[in-house]
């Protein structure tokens, strides 16, 4: 009765070319497209996004962010990158951070499910969620350095937060890729699970079943 109960419950709240958002029980789940599949944070997918978020943050529900199976999201988009000087560069790395600043200040739990590639603006993003679940075929960097980038999304101050200096910088610095082993055992994820989304879903219902659904 109760997946009868669940699957009723689930309805369509917003469709867009970057992104669809069901309704689930007690949660939401943003799932970000596009036709390459690769999810890039391009200028109108960030703005796309912020709308959302704060649209969403009126009525707060735990929320769910995810991909596909190949990419959470292959980070920003390079040409638009190697478009920018320093005035439109800055206005690109205040762009990116209010994306991140209203994901991580939004009134209730913020879940990143990770399925694939997790690189650079991506990574950002999950960064800013509250809590990040992987699938064991996840595959996580900042490679921006390999081409003589840095992020300004905020992930140079969440990352060694979250890892510790070292661990961060060679991921900086360095571009190492890691696996989702290795992210589990650095702390930058909180579990691995074949359907994040699912476990993400098993977490929030378990924390609605003890009345901290919003403050978990």
């Amino acid at each position: 009765m109760a997946a009868v109960r669940f699957a009723l419950q689930v309805s369509t709240a917003m469709s867009t070319s970057f992104f669809h958002v069901e309704e689930r029980w007690h949660f939401r789940v943003l799932r970000m497209r596009s036709e390459d599949g690769t999810n890039r944070l391009t200028r109108s997918r960030v703005l796309a996004l912020t709308g959302e978020i704060e649209r969403l943050a009126q009525e707060p529900q735990p929320l769910v962010i995810t991909g596909n199976d190949r990419f959470f999201s292959a980070g920003a988009e390079l040409q638009e990158i190697g478009a920018l000087d320093g005035p439109t560069a800055y206005a690109f790395a205040k762009m990116g951070q209010a994306l991140m600043a209203r994901i991580e200040r939004f009134p209730a739990p913020v879940y990143a499910a990770i399925s694939g590639y997790c690189m650079g603006g991506g990574l950002d993003l999950a960064l800013a969620c509250r809590h990040r679940i992987a699938s064991p075929t996840a595959v996580f960097g900042h490679r921006g350095a390999a081409l003589g980038l840095i992020t300004g999304w905020g992930g140079t101050q969440r990352l060694p937060r979250l890892i510790g200096t070292g661990h961060a910088l060679a991921m900086f610095v360095a571009a190492a890729k890691v696996s989702a082993q290795q992210a589990l055992d650095l702390g930058l994820v909180d579990a691995l699970a074949p359907d994040p989304v699912t476990r993400a879903g098993q977490q929030i219902r378990a924390g609605a079943a003890r009345g901290s659904v919003v403050a978990e």
